[in-house]
């Protein structure tokens, strides 16, 4: 134990590294004489961290105050090894988060809901990260933590101590092990609290292929907005792509909300991953309602997962932005709202229904006029099963501020894609992710026709000619060849040429693929 011999320890450190209350400390050194003597004086009394660890090594912890998990027969001195020598090994509090939330949660989540103990960590884990000031202020007073996030005076006092003493064994080795701590966490945290509240969060694949696909589309977002930011995941993502990408933040992050909790998740959630002063203010359901605050101005990039369904009564008079029809559903009042949102060069992703694709009468309408105008670039078909929920499919509609003259429409259909992850829910694979925002992003810096089988751009007049249905795959799939089509032996000489052109097309980008995989394993060290 001499490694720590020249290492001196104050009471108030003893007791955190071992995770017990001051005055267990004080206890120790007047009820037991074996207890190391102080070597400084007075106020200022130190003792050598050596001599207290083979001390504590000598005390088992009992059996009601083991942390998750420590195994029968710990001991104090355990602890304290491992907060001397090991608290800032990396993926420490990556360890420690899954422990917490996962293995041991319902154990340790007392009398609350899973998703209010899994909030109260995330504000944990927030804290530790950002504000080392209030954090040594919770290892003092962990009680303080739930008053802080308004859980009153409440039980569960004893949970939230183990929590904070857990998480402060293992601080995070740097900024980025905390956002994938938080972000494990916040994953977590929206499949309980959809189950419990009929709440649509954005899949972390889906956040990734719409902010990866908005961010790569070759121009540098200043003001960055999500009208409907649930926990800040889309702005976040996009956050993410820009760094990847080697860019800077953009100078304005803003959200609206709905409810306190989310408004305060989202501000922690895009302040970890690096937005400076975010602004999230309180919103509506719909945009056409009543709300507070001020964000003036336009926007060159928004992004948003908004509410799906029918609308209510409806407004009179109509709203400003109501330009391209009266909405029958919630998501064609959003999405109008965002493209009044858009500077002269702004672009949008916004997630929707499949079904507003091809719906009739005043959708049909709507989606014609913004053809027109030139408003829709791109409609992205993902696969089914993605939501925790539901098994809706879904579209990502990628947006640009009006233009006053029709234009082609890229079409890209990756309904197909992803695997299950679960019993129920699929997800899309990194490669996945990455083809999809590929065909979007070389098409927009190219301007060619697409990629056979996976995307394809398509002319205003032939959209018109469909009835200006917005489906991917009516414009992407092939229709199977009839059998009289391969009695013509040139015909099948000329397809099975087109069809060996095609899949060297598949195999080039494969190997792109790969070598992206090959690039990512390489930065982290595999």
């Amino acid at each position: 134990m001499g490694d720590f011999a020249e290492m001196r320890v104050s009471r108030s450190d003893i007791a955190r590294m071992a995770g017990v209350k001051r005055p267990a400390v004080t206890n120790w050194e007047r009820r037991h004489l074996g207890f190391p003597d102080p070597v400084g004086g007075g106020d200022l009394d130190v003792f050598r961290a050596d001599q207290v660890l083979e001390w504590l090594s000598g005390r088992t912890i009992p059996a009601n105050a083991l942390e998750p998990g420590e195994p029968t027969g710990a001991t104090y001195g355990d602890r304290f090894r491992a907060a001397l020598g090991g608290g800032r090994r990396s993926g420490g509090l990556l360890t420690a988060v899954e422990q917490l939330a996962v293995r041991d949660a319902e154990r340790l989540r007392g009398p609350w809901r899973m998703s209010g103990y899994l909030y109260l960590l995330l504000f944990l884990v927030f804290v530790q990260s950002q504000d080392p000031e209030r954090w040594s202020a919770y290892v003092e007073n962990p009680g303080q933590a739930p008053r802080d996030l308004d859980f009153g005076e409440m039980s569960g006092q004893s949970q939230v101590s183990h929590l904070v003493r857990f998480l402060d064994r293992s601080p995070p080795a740097s900024r980025g092990e905390s956002r994938q701590a938080f972000d494990r966490l916040l994953t977590l945290f929206q499949d309980s609290d959809a189950r419990a509240s009929d709440e649509y969060f954005t899949p972390p694949s889906v956040s990734r292929v719409m902010a990866g696909a908005l961010a790569g589309s070759g121009f540098a977002a200043s003001r960055l907005h999500d009208p409907f930011c649930r926990t800040g995941e889309l702005l976040g993502a996009y956050l993410d792509a820009v760094a990847e990408q080697g860019r800077k933040a953009p100078t304005g992050v803003s959200g609206r909300a709905l409810g306190e909790g989310a408004q305060r998740l989202a501000r922690m959630n895009l302040e970890l991953h690096g937005a400076e002063r975010p602004l999230v203010l309180l919103g509506p359901r719909l945009p056409s309602m009543p709300f507070d605050g001020d964000l003036s101005g336009r926007f060159d990039a928004v992004i948003t997962n908004p509410p799906f369904g029918a609308v209510g009564a409806r407004q009179a008079p109509p709203p400003h932005y109501w330009r391209y029809g009266t909405p029958r559903s919630q998501e064609f009042d959003w999405l109008q709202y965002v493209v009044s949102c858009l500077d002269a060069e702004g672009r949008a992703a916004v997630l929707m229904p499949a079904g507003a694709g091809f719906r009739g009468s005043a959708d049909r309408e709507t989606r014609a006029r913004l053809v027109e105008d030139g408003v829709v670039e791109c409609v992205m078909a993902l696969p089914t099963h993605l939501f925790e929920l539901t098994s809706i499919q879904t579209h990502v509609w990628f947006l640009r501020a009006p233009r006053g003259r029709p234009a082609g429409v890229l079409f890209v259909d990756g309904a197909d894609l992803g695997g299950m992850a679960t019993r129920t829910r699929r997800a899309l694979s990194d490669a996945d992710v990455d083809r999809l925002v590929r065909a979007y992003t070389s098409w927009r810096g190219t301007g060619h026709g697409g990629q056979p089988g996976l995307s394809r751009a398509v002319d205003p007049q032939e959209i018109a000619a469909q009835d200006h249905r917005l489906e991917p795959a009516l414009y992407v799939r092939e229709p199977l060849p009839s059998a009289d089509a391969f009695q013509d032996r040139t015909a099948a000489r000329n397809r099975l040429a087109q069809l060996s052109a095609q899949l060297r097309e598949l195999h080039v980008e494969a190997e792109a693929v790969d070598g992206l995989a090959e690039e990512r394993l390489r930065r982290y060290g595999l």
